[in-house]
Parts: C-alpha cells; sequence; structure tokens
C-alpha cells in the first residue's frame, strides 16, 4: 500500500455557473390561412396533418408537385404551390405556410406567421444569437419593419410610424411594439389531433331555405362543420369502449348545395327587374330565402332543385368511393328544414328492386293479415260476441273474410241464430256506411287512388298515396339506398296535409330507406309531427331525446316536479271536500243487525247516503300531465321506421323556457350544435352494426 504512487492531483472543478446556452431547432408547425376572412387568419392543420406534410416537405417531395390530402380527406394540399383545396364543393383556395415564428395581430391577439423566408433569416439570427450569446440583434422584415431579438424570452417587432417624407423614410423602433413569439408551443393556440382515418358511415346533408343556415348566416359547408366536430366530441364521450377497442372509426358528413345552382339559372335577374326599390334589404333577403318554397312548389324549379340534389348526392357518393376504395359502411341521409322535404318527395319516388318490391308486398299482406284478424276480434267484441272468436280462428277468418259471409255459412261454422243476426246487421250497415262514401268519392272534387300500400279494399279507402299533391317532377334514382333519413325541423308534415294526405298509411314504408326520424326543437315554428298522420285516434306525446349527459335538463326536472306537487295538493284538497260533502248530507244509520260487522255496516251506510243524496258534486281528481305519465303499453306507429318511434323532441334550454316566441328562430336552427341531435344519429347509425353507447341513456329506447 505504502509503495503504491498516488495519482496527481486534478484541478478542482469549475465553480457552478450559468449553463452555456445551447441551439435547439424549432419545430415547425403547418397553418392555413382562413379565406374569405376581412382580417388575416391562420388556423393549425391538426398535429396528424401537420405531421404528415412535414414528412413529404422533409422527403423532398414538394418539388414533384405531391398532393397531401387532410381534414378527413375533405381537402387537398398541393404542397408545392403551398395551397390548400377542398375536395366536394367549391370554396376559395387558401394559402398553406410553414410556420415556426409569429408576430402578434394589430386588431385582436392572434398571432400571425411570418413568411417561411423571413422566417429562416429569423431562425438564423436567433441560432448566431444563442451560440456566441451576443443578444439586441436588429432585422428588417420585408416590410421594412424592425424585429429586435433581446434575449430568449423577449423579442419585439416594431410597426414603423407611417410618415410623408419625399426623400424615403427609415425604418425605426418607433411605434406600438408587439410580441414575437419562436415554435407553435410558445403561442395561445389550440391544435386538434386529426379524425380517427376510418370512416364507418356517410352522411349527406342537405340544406333548407336560403344560403345562410344559422342565425350567424354561415353557409352549409360551415354548419355541416360544427355537426362533424360534435360528433367526433360524442364519440370519445359516449362510445369510448368501441373506440379503444378499434370498432368504430368516426361517421363522416358532407354537405349537399343546391341554392346557388338554383340562383345561377338567372331567375334572380328576373326577379330583380320586378321587385320594388323600397325596404331594399327586406326585399332582397325575402327574393334569396322565403321564395325558395314557393320555387320549389313550381314544376319547372322544383325540376333544377330535384336534378341538383340527386346528382349532387350521386357525384359526392362516387367521388367519395374513389377516395375510399375500401369503405365498406352504409349510407344515410339528413335534411334541415325545406331540405327535408326535397329528400321526403326523392325518398318516396324511388324504385325499390324487384325481389325486394315483392317481399315488401309480402310483408305488407302478412301485416295486413294480422290487422285484420285483430281487428275481427274488435268487431266481436264491440258486439259483445267475443266467446266466438276461437270459432273464427279456427276457420282462419279476418275481418274481410268475415264481410263475406253469408247466413249460411255462419251457420255452416256453428254460429247460434240470436249471435248470428247480430253479425249479419253489423255487415250489411257497414256494407251500407261503404256505399255512401264511395258515392260521395265518385264525385267531382275527390280523389280515388288507393293506399300507398296499393291495397284497395274498403280499409284503406281512407289513406290517400303519399304522392298526393306532388308538384309535377321526374324525380331522379340515387345510385345507393340509404340507410335512415334524418329530418331536422321539417315541415313534412304540413306539406303532406296542404297537398290533401290526412293520413299515413300504417304499412307505407319509403321504397329504398327503412329508417326514419324526425326530430325537432318543441319551439320550432317550422317543424310538424308525422305520427299523428299514422295513428290519427291516439293522443301522444313525442319520444323526448335524452339529455347527452343522461339526465333530463334541471328545469324540466322542477318543472315536472312541481306539477306533481300541485296535482296531488289538488287532488287531497278534492278529495277532503268530499269527505266533507259525504259528512253533510249524510242521513241517520239505520239500525245495525246483530250478526253483521263494522265494515258491512258502512258499506250499507255509504249506500244510503248514495241513494238519498246522489252522488257528490261532479269533483274527478286531476290527472298528472303527459309527460309525467309512464306509457303504459308500446305505441304502434307503423312501417315508416321499421315499427320504431318517429317524431322526437329536443329539451329545450333554460333559458329558453322563459319566452317562447323570442327563442323561436333559434330553436329553427340550433340543430347544428345540438349534441343531443347528433347523439341521436350516431346512436342509431351504429346501432344498424351492433354497436350501443358505453352506458344507454335514461328514456331512450
Amino acid at each position: 500500500m505504502a509503495g503504491r504512487e498516488q495519482p496527481p492531483e486534478q484541478p478542482p472543478p469549475p465553480a457552478p455557473g450559468p449553463a452555456e446556452p445551447r441551439y435547439e431547432a424549432v419545430a415547425p408547425h403547418w397553418f392555413y390561412r382562413k379565406a374569405g376572412e376581412p382580417r388575416e387568419r391562420w388556423v393549425p392543420f391538426s398535429a396528424q396533418d401537420s405531421a404528415r406534410l412535414e414528412e413529404a416537405h422533409g422527403a423532398g417531395r414538394e418539388k414533384e408537385d405531391v398532393v397531401v390530402p387532410t381534414s378527413g380527406g375533405r381537402y387537398d394540399v398541393h404542397l408545392k404551390q403551398r395551397q390548400r383545396v377542398a375536395v366536394y364543393w367549391e370554396e376559395e383556395v387558401s394559402e398553406v405556410r410553414r410556420c415556426t415564428w409569429f408576430y402578434k395581430g394589430d386588431k385582436d391577439n392572434k398571432y400571425i406567421p411570418y413568411s417561411e423566408t423571413f422566417s429562416e433569416e429569423l431562425e438564423e439570427a436567433y441560432m448566431i444569437a444563442v451560440t456566441l450569446d451576443e443578444w439586441k440583434k436588429k432585422l428588417e422584415s420585408p416590410s421594412r419593419e424592425i424585429i429586435i431579438l433581446h434575449n430568449p424570452k423577449l423579442m419585439v417587432h416594431y410597426h414603423p410610424v407611417a410618415t410623408s417624407d419625399d426623400w424615403g423614410s427609415t425604418p425605426t423602433e418607433q411605434g406600438r411594439p408587439r410580441t414575437v413569439k419562436r415554435g407553435v408551443e410558445n403561442i395561445a393556440v389550440e391544435i386538434p389531433n386529426g379524425e380517427p382515418l376510418q370512416i364507418d358511415h356517410l352522411v349527406f346533408v342537405v340544406h333548407g331555405i336560403g344560403p345562410a343556415c344559422d342565425i350567424r348566416f354561415r353557409s352549409i359547408v360551415q354548419c355541416v362543420n360544427d355537426f362533424r366536430n360534435v360528433s367526433l366530441s360524442m364519440l370519445q364521450a359516449h362510445f369510448k369502449k368501441a373506440q379503444e377497442q378499434e370498432q368504430i372509426g368516426r361517421v363522416e358528413f358532407l354537405p349537399v348545395n343546391w341554392h346557388s345552382s338554383l340562383h345561377s339559372t338567372g331567375v334572380d335577374v328576373d326577379l330583380e327587374r320586378i321587385t320594388l326599390p323600397s325596404i331594399n334589404r327586406l326585399r332582397h333577403f325575402i327574393n334569396d330565402t322565403i321564395l325558395d318554397v314557393f320555387f320549389y312548389n313550381s314544376s319547372t324549379y322544383c325540376q333544377t332543385i330535384v336534378d341538383t340534389v340527386a346528382s349532387e348526392m350521386n357525384r359526392l357518393y362516387q367521388l367519395f368511393l374513389q377516395r375510399n376504395p375500401h369503405f365498406k359502411g352504409g349510407v344515410s341521409i339528413a335534411g334541415h328544414s325545406l331540405g327535408s322535404l326535397i329528400l321526403f318527395d326523392l325518398l318516396t319516388n324511388q324504385k325499390a328492386a324487384p325481389e325486394e318490391d315483392e317481399q315488401s308486398r309480402e310483408g305488407s299482406r302478412t301485416a295486413s293479415s294480422n290487422t285484420g284478424v285483430e281487428e275481427l276480434k274488435e268487431i266481436l267484441k264491440k258486439l259483445e260476441l267475443s266467446e266466438y272468436c276461437d270459432v273464427f280462428e279456427k276457420e282462419k277468418m279476418d275481418r274481410e273474410a268475415l264481410f263475406l259471409c253469408t247466413e249460411e255459412n255462419l251457420k255452416e261454422v256453428g254460429i247460434p241464430l240470436g249471435p248470428r243476426m247480430k253479425i249479419l246487421n253489423y255487415i250489411s250497415s257497414k256494407k251500407e256506411m261503404q256505399g255512401v262514401s264511395e258515392r260521395s268519392a265518385a264525385a267531382p272534387g275527390h280523389s280515388g287512388q288507393t293506399g300507398p300500400d296499393g291495397t284497395g279494399d274498403s280499409r284503406d279507402c281512407q289513406y290517400r298515396d303519399i304522392g298526393l299533391g306532388q308538384v309535377s317532377a321526374n324525380y331522379p334514382q340515387l345510385i345507393y339506398k340509404p340507410t335512415i333519413f334524418f329530418a331536422f325541423g321539417s315541415p313534412i308534415g304540413m306539406f303532406l296535409t296542404v297537398r290533401g294526405v290526412k293520413r299515413i298509411n300504417p304499412n307505407y314504408s319509403l321504397p329504398t330507406c327503412k329508417g326514419f326520424f324526425n326530430i325537432f326543437h318543441p319551439f320550432d315554428p317550422v317543424a310538424y309531427r308525422i305520427e299523428p298522420m299514422i295513428v290519427p285516434d291516439v293522443e301522444f306525446e313525442p319520444m323526448l331525446l335524452p339529455h347527452h349527459k343522461g339526465r333530463k335538463r334541471m328545469h324540466l326536472e322542477l318543472k315536472e316536479g312541481l306539477t306533481r306537487m300541485s296535482v296531488d295538493l289538488k287532488n287531497n284538497l278534492l278529495g277532503s271536500l268530499r269527505v266533507a260533502w259525504q259528512s253533510f248530507t249524510r242521513a241517520p244509520l239505520p239500525a245495525v243487525e246483530a250478526g253483521s260487522t263494522d265494515v258491512e255496516a258502512e258499506a250499507e251506510a255509504e249506500a244510503s247516503v248514495e241513494k238519498q243524496t246522489g252522488p257528490p258534486p261532479d269533483v274527478k281528481p286531476e290527472e298528472p300531465p303527459p309527460a309525467a305519465k309512464e306509457e303504459a303499453s308500446p305505441i304502434n306507429v307503423g312501417r315508416l321506421n321499421g315499427g320504431n318511434r318517429i317524431d322526437y323532441v329536443l329539451q329545450e334550454k333554460p333559458i329558453e323556457s322563459f319566452n317562447e316566441y323570442l327563442f323561436a328562430l333559434q330553436g329553427h336552427l340550433c340543430y347544428w350544435e345540438s349534441e343531443d341531435t347528433v347523439l341521436l344519429v350516431l346512436k342509431e347509425i351504429y346501432q344498424t352494426q351492433g354497436i350501443t353507447l358505453d352506458q344507454p341513456l335514461p328514456g331512450s329506447q
């Protein structure tokens, strides 16, 4: 140990000081400039799209004029031209920029990216300043503005003061300084993650009257963008389990615009000639919006509208398949306001494939037969002959067969004389009524059309063709069969009634579309129900759409609770009055026999009071409101939605309940951002694929 040489002494480590500056390259992010906006506004691509663009840029593919699909395939970015182009609809081309440096705008707090060339100059100056630790660097922008790099945390952009100088002016540091930021992570901007690549279902959305679709006067493209964004958040909130198991991707919504095609026919010029000059803005608003309803009821312009809608949906479908060759999902359609009526008329005029048509007719005959058996039971019950139901059932008779029976037939099946006479009298009276009705129908002004299912027996004389009163037009055929038809704020029921269709045959269904949902806000002035046209004899409420957070809105629960409480109080008060009335009018109790019990005595006393005084005043206990009642049995609303309910009503917001007139217009335009509407659409679409919500919402069927 003693002989081992000692190592030479090491110099002491330097005292810890400030870390040497290290330069790290800035991470770029891709932005596009929002087209058609008065102020310069730049929007970031999603993290997914920006990474894809940066990959193509890094590979040097921009020299080849490569096209990178972005925003779920709805926009293409031409990398060489730095342009973002809409794929499915017409839209102004947007400028695209690879951004690293930003400055704060004049009018608002939004950051604006510098040009790519000047950003490179700034980055080079920043790298030198960091490496050499030399700051206070000044740079002049292409617009002769001064940028000073004080330190890594403080960089300022000076806007020059405008001066009028014949000799020209040199840029100075005068004017209000603006903040400069390096890297997208240092500016306040929300960068979306991106949309799932897998598309499970395609929905075409048709707008209503006018070019604007909401209260902010936005186009159908912007409104459908909102609808799609809400659907993505609803998928994450209510289909998380299916997303984690990679069972689902997303639903694509594409807008269908027919207004611009209609108003490019030259009709606006003709209208301009005859429009009065007074109240100019109001008249132009009416010409551009309200008149669309009248255009649709004109055979000339109706043809233009239905041709545009059908051809546009067919074009979009084919283009979508070209861009998504592996797509195996279904297609649904949705219409808002007048758009829903256009789609309904198109769907009622579609031609089903021969084999499907035969199946539909067979199903209609089976349903008709089952209905006939039930009607026969109802007749026997009305005649107080229910004990003979088994006899008729054994002979496989329905209502139609009953009306063909003679006295001999009834005698052969073993019906006694008394019941036989009752049945024959009922048959003869009904036939006589039918004869009067047929003579009335043959008079001028009455239609002799049969029901939509083609049947012409006495049961269906009350149904008229669903196409009755439609504008005479050649309705084009769609190249696909829609899975579901969604109507938002729809006037279909009103238009059918005005056209003369008072009732819809329960056996009727759209030829190529088996699902139909009529969704409306309770204060929407344009919306009408469909179910009362199918089941006119029963009063029942539309289905209340459950809130997307899983319960009724608080003010509705409070309102129902208060209503129930007031009904209970009123019923208790009426019960007390009844008891008081009976005590005032009670006769002396008769002597009770020795063997009778107290209960018997009370019953006899009640009977004696009833005889002497009659019943108490006509006071009926009040029933709870319809919303508070539970449906005793499911309501049969026909085959229009495959036997399921059709009418769905949204829950109004608390502020809307204060004045329904004030929020009527908002009620008609609320569907684009309504989470409850979007969730119903997603729920029904994914239900066709056997995928359900993570947690069933209360009140949903």
